[in-house]
């Protein structure tokens, strides 16, 4: 029995209703773009979204017009808030990527309800996570020097630079993540322009669709490319949050130059992205009635993964501590007692309680299967790693080896105005896709319902 395999009532749990028919799938999951409307729970959300994505504009427009001195930046804090949300919104993209590609390397056949909004989830993170590096240049509108390209003044980047770094990965991974994402959609997108009945909807999706006709030679080279770009995915998701643990390990500072950084923050991004897709996930199992395709199943095999993310993210912050006393070095030491006892301990311990403490309830059956639960502990979960980064940044700067070189972090306005608008901007890209492209993948539900013949394994 594998450890991805509940059981219910000593039988493995569908990943599927095995009520379901290849009709009932093509039906609700495509009437949902073509038929029903917004609905005002979209509409309340899509404007609440779309009111904290002006709120960021807004931040952007001021910073083009101040520069970065508008957040609470400050010697020796220089780095917090936009560091902050860039690694936090990347890691998130990347547990979409892994419940997409990952598993479907793995050939799991309940990603099949998930895979479609969890690379909804990953496309739009990772387009929130790629405006933080570029406007903490100080001159966003140079942000094209990163790239080599050639200029007559023999003037290249600086291959040294973590910017340059990030510059290189948030591309190659967007670029991967929307040709998986797009490539993925191509069935469903033909199957969208076969029952659409306004003429400019079979226009827009047949475009899109590219010819697709569903012919023997369609249906090879599209297995050939998927399995393709989802080994390329996979093997993105460790090395681009790899390289986000370099920008820090590379640093000579006490609590960040650690070899723990790239595994550590591997874990982490799994970690968050796993919570992400529970807290997204069930109320769009509730709203829009997808109880016959997201099961039981589904919100039990997520919690399981983000249980196991969430111990190795746990046995990092002990290891971090143990290994600083162990070092016998004082600068480490003195850094982990401060980040216990000291100014920041307060975002510690809030750490520990939401990434470690609030995950043990997992443990029980009976919770992986509260919807509500999850939820919570899913929320926890976000919060707990968003500080995590936060004190990963300022713990490291604040109190340095020097009295005059310490300084505590406060932030401003802009600071809190640029995270609520970034979460609306994601929210903002998810509602579009979720209202003009089909949420779950139709084709793979299909074949999950042909490979079974109807029945229950």
């Amino acid at each position: 029995m594998s450890a991805l395999d509940p059981r219910v009532d000593g039988a493995a749990a569908p990943a599927i209703d095995p009520r379901a028919t290849m009709a009932d799938v093509t039906a609700h999951t495509s009437d949902l773009v073509l038929e029903r409307p917004a609905g005002r729970t979209w509409l309340i959300c899509f404007a609440i979204a779309l009111l904290l994505t002006g709120v960021l504009a807004a931040g952007i427009w001021r910073l083009l017009l101040k520069g970065v001195g508008i957040w609470g930046l400050n010697i020796p804090a220089a780095w917090a808030f936009a560091i902050t949300n860039y690694v936090w919104w990347i890691a998130i993209g990347m547990g979409g990527t892994f419940i997409s590609a990952g598993l479907y390397l793995t050939r799991q056949d309940w990603r099949s309800g998930l895979n479609r909004f969890a690379e909804s989830m990953t496309v739009c993170a990772v387009s929130v996570s790629g405006i933080f590096p570029i406007l903490h240049l100080g001159r966003p509108w140079f942000f094209y020097w990163l790239m080599p390209y050639p200029n007559r003044m023999g003037v290249w980047p600086q291959w040294r630079s973590s910017l340059l770094w990030d510059f290189f990965a948030i591309v190659a991974y967007l670029l991967v993540s929307l040709m998986y994402w797009y490539v993925g959609l191509i069935p469903d997108l033909a199957t969208l322009r076969d029952r659409a009945r306004k003429r400019w909807k079979q226009v827009t999706y047949g475009l899109f669709a590219l010819g697709w006709r569903g012919d023997a030679g369609h249906w090879a080279r599209y297995e050939r490319l998927s399995l393709v770009l989802a080994g390329l995915s996979v093997p993105l998701v460790f090395s681009v949050h790899s390289m986000v643990a370099l920008d820090f390990s590379e640093g000579l500072l006490p609590g960040w130059h650690s070899t723990l950084f790239p595994p550590f923050f591997i874990a982490g991004a799994l970690f968050s992205g796993f919570a992400m897709a529970l807290v997204l996930g069930i109320p769009l199992r509730r709203w829009y009635h997808l109880e016959a395709y997201i099961t039981e199943r589904h919100l039990d095999n997520l919690a399981r993964l983000m249980l196991a993310a969430g111990l190795v993210v746990g046995y990092s912050y002990a290891t971090e501590l143990f290994t600083a006393f162990y070092s016998m070095d004082r600068f480490e030491i003195a850094e982990a007692k401060d980040r216990l006892f000291g100014a920041y301990a307060w975002m510690f311990w809030l750490i520990v309680g939401c990434n470690v403490v609030s995950i043990q309830a997992l443990w029980s059956p009976r919770v992986r299967r509260n919807r509500t639960a999850l939820m919570v502990i899913g929320i926890l979960v976000l919060i707990g790693m968003w500080f995590e980064r936060l004190l990963l940044i300022l713990n490291s700067l604040y109190h340095g080896a020097l009295p005059s070189s310490w300084g505590m972090f406060y932030p401003t306005m802009w600071d809190l105005a640029f995270l609520a608008g970034s979460i609306g901007l994601f929210f903002l890209l998810l509602l579009i896709l979720l209202r003009w492209v089909p949420m779950l993948s139709m084709f793979e539900l299909r074949k999950l319902i042909h490979a079974r013949g109807g029945a229950v394994r």
